[in-house]
C-alpha cells in the first residue's frame, strides 16, 4: 500500500473569490482571517500531521501574498506553487502544476472548504477499489448549491447531477479527491478546464469511486458560511487534527 509520506498535497487556491468579497476584499479567501489564522492554515494542519511531506498550492489571484503569507514550511512539511497567470480552472491549474506532482496518486483538496476526512482512510479505499479517481462525499440538508453525487452500493459513481436540481438532503461532492497522476497528464495544456464540469463525468465507467465522509464539512464560498465558519473553528478543533500515521 502507498505510504500517505510519499503522496504529493495539492490545495486549488486560484479562485477569484468574487462572492467573498464583501467581507474578504483585501486577500484572496483561503487567507481569510479565520480566528486569527488564515483559512488556509487549518488545511495545511491537516494535511502536515497526516504524516503527508510535501504539499503545492495552485495560486492565481493575488498568489505574491500567499507565498509571502504561508511561506516555504509548514509544520515540518515542505511548501511549493505553481502560478497561473491567466484563470485555467480547477483542471487547468492541476495541469500547469504537473512537472511538480511526483507521487500516484496525487491528493488534490479545494482551497475554501474543510473536512476532516482521514486520509489514511480515503487512500485505503482508493487503493483496495483499484480506482483511478476516488472523490470525498459528504452529506447535506440542501444540495442545492453544490449538485448531488449518485453511486451505487459499491461506492461507484454513477451520475452528477447539477447544483440547483434538488433542494432536499443528498450527498454532494466535497472538495477532497485522491486522482491517479495519469489523469492529470490527460488534462489539455494551457486551457480552462474544470475537474468538476469536465473531468470526473468523463471518469463515469472508468473506475470513479465515492468515498463518503460522515463528520465535519464547512465551506467559507459565500459571505454567510464565512460567518459560519468562525465558530466552527473557534469551538473544539481536537478533532479536526489526527494522529500522524
Amino acid at each position: 500500500m502507498t505510504s500517505l509520506h510519499d503522496i504529493t498535497a495539492v490545495i486549488l487556491a486560484g479562485g477569484l473569490g468574487t462572492r467573498l468579497r464583501t467581507v474578504v476584499a483585501d486577500r484572496p479567501k483561503i487567507l481569510a482571517n479565520v480566528c486569527g489564522r488564515p483559512f488556509v492554515a487549518w488545511l495545511l494542519d491537516r494535511i502536515a500531521s497526516s504524516g503527508i511531506r510535501k504539499c503545492l498550492l495552485c495560486t492565481g489571484y493575488m498568489a505574491d501574498q500567499v507565498c509571502t503569507t504561508l511561506g516555504n514550511e509548514h509544520n515540518d512539511m515542505q511548501i511549493e506553487y505553481s502560478r497561473e497567470l491567466e484563470q485555467l480552472g480547477t483542471g487547468g491549474a492541476l495541469r500547469l502544476a504537473l512537472p511538480l506532482l511526483d507521487s500516484s496518486p496525487i491528493l488534490v483538496l479545494n482551497g475554501d472548504t474543510f473536512c476532516n476526512v482521514e486520509y489514511a482512510k480515503l487512500l485505503a479505499q482508493h487503493e483496495l477499489a483499484g480506482a483511478t479517481a476516488t472523490l470525498t462525499l459528504t452529506n447535506v440538508a440542501d444540495t442545492s448549491r453544490y449538485g448531488v453525487v449518485i453511486t451505487d452500493n459499491y461506492g461507484v459513481i454513477e451520475k452528477f447531477e447539477e447544483k440547483g436540481t434538488y433542494t432536499e438532503p443528498g450527498t454532494i461532492n466535497a472538495g477532497v479527491y485522491l486522482l491517479d497522476h495519469s489523469i492529470v497528464a490527460g488534462i489539455p495544456p494551457s486551457v480552462p478546464y474544470s475537474l468538476e464540469r469536465e473531468i470526473f463525468p468523463g471518469l463515469i465507467g472508468k473506475g470513479l469511486y465515492g468515498f463518503l465522509h460522515e463528520g465535519s464539512f464547512i465551506d467559507i464560498g459565500v459571505p454567510d458560511d464565512y460567518r459560519i465558519v468562525q465558530d466552527f473553528f473557534s469551538a473544539s478543533t481536537t478533532d479536526l487534527i489526527p494522529e500522524i500515521i
